[in-house]
């Protein structure tokens, strides 16, 4: 079994998850935090993927404080359009990665592009008109 020694107290560690509570904004979660523990101590190793659990959790919190759009509802809307996630960033906006990562819960999708992907929820024969900015840009 894979072990550490916790730097703190020399005890052995082991690989588990612990709760972690997270705020913003007068809201609060509690996530089950992966990482490294030791018996008897608060604290843990946390390496990147492990950080990308806190990370996503705290950004669906922020989205859901500042009302924008969750990674589902960012993809769903997508989906809808018919695009792919580079299409979706070249033609919307945030560049040709830009929705892969507001998808995973890496990136909260700004206002800015929370508005757009509304309207072009309610209204997805205005995307014909982002294509043609982008087309007229892309011959200029």
């Amino acid at each position: 079994m894979d072990e550490r020694i916790c730097p703190e107290t020399g005890a052995v560690m082991t690989r588990g998850t612990r709760p972690m509570t997270l705020s913003y904004k007068g809201r609060s979660i509690v996530i089950d935090m992966p990482g490294w523990y030791a018996e008897g101590v608060e604290e843990g190793i946390h390496g990147g993927e492990d950080m990308k659990v806190s990370d996503r959790a705290l950004h669906r919190l922020k989205a859901e404080a500042e009302g924008l759009l969750l990674p589902e509802d960012v993809r769903r809307i997508r989906r809808r359009l018919g695009l792919s996630q580079r299409e979706a960033g070249l033609v919307i906006g945030g560049g040709p990665n830009a929705f892969q990562k507001y998808e995973a819960g890496d990136v909260v999708a700004s206002h800015a592009i929370s508005s757009a992907l509304r309207v072009l929820d309610a209204h997805p024969e205005a995307l014909a008109v982002l294509v043609a900015h982008r087309e007229q840009r892309s011959a200029a």
